[in-house]
């Protein structure tokens, strides 16, 4: 109970349309009432510059943390008895890990084309509202070696990839 939970983790575009969104908890029982959260974030937040720093703000008991890049809106909910220190190194965490996977090149564009890397990034950071990971570079690190083909040439893999694929090779032909 004193372990610190996410509500859920929203990216939305620069119009509030969604581009990943992943819910940890009921308090939205339906779609519409969660398109309905995203939309009252979305207009109560976009005429605030959280371009440089995270900004923290309060919807209906809920601590929403939030940071634009580009045309990329962040946000992360928590309960209103949440700590905005861990809910904003969540944020933070998720959005520097993001911009790892995407080589800096934030912008909507870029996250629909590495949609996959951006679900596997939430399913790495939270797991079921309990918050597993915050930091970007172990976050990004465990999403590329999910993505990386281990049948890819070592000169394509990164230094950790190659020795994971090399562990693979040796239990493997131990185990024949």
């Amino acid at each position: 109970e004193s372990c610190p939970k996410v509500k859920n983790i929203l990216l939305l575009d620069s119009e509030g349309k969604r581009v990943a969104v992943k819910y940890y908890s009921d308090d939205w029982p339906t779609n519409s009432a969660k398109e309905a959260f995203e939309k009252t974030v979305f207009t109560k937040t976009q005429k605030i510059n959280a371009r440089t720093e995270a900004e923290i703000a309060m919807f209906e008991n809920n601590i929403v943390v939030y940071k634009f890049v580009q045309d990329l809106h962040f946000f992360v909910t928590g309960g209103d008895d949440e700590n905005e220190v861990i809910i904003a190194t969540v944020l933070q965490g998720f959005f520097d890990a993001v911009g790892l996977l995407l080589r800096g090149n934030v912008e909507k564009r870029e996250a629909l084309e590495n949609l996959d890397l951006i679900l596997l990034c939430l399913d790495e950071i939270i797991d079921g509202g309990i918050i597993l990971e915050t930091d970007a570079n172990v976050i990004a690190g465990k999403v590329a070696s999910h993505s990386m083909d281990s049948g890819a040439p070592l000169s394509e893999q990164t230094v950790s990839q190659a020795l994971a694929t090399a562990r693979e090779h040796l239990v493997r032909s131990l185990l024949k």
